[in-house]
């Protein structure tokens, strides 16, 4: 050795390295699903509900089961 250093090598880690890895792979799991499911409620859940309500804001019941009974749609009617 010329320069009178020693390198050292870090000592891999042996105990507890399953719980270690379980607990990293659990957070990025949460992570993910908080992500997904937030992404999934704001770019799909919203605009849905939002077509619905629109929908509905000049819907007529009446009407429109007037315009299936005049198409024969009904047995009973």
């Amino acid at each position: 050795m010329a320069g009178g250093k020693v390198s050292t090598v870090a000592k891999p880690q042996i105990r507890s390295l399953l719980r270690t890895q379980i607990k990293l792979n659990l957070i990025v799991a949460l992570g993910m699903c908080t992500v997904a499911a937030v992404a999934m409620k704001v770019l799909y859940n919203d605009k849905r509900k939002e077509a619905y309500a629109n929908f509905y804001k000049n819907y007529d019941i009446n009407k429109e089961f007037e315009k299936m009974r005049a198409k024969g749609l009904f047995d009973s009617c």
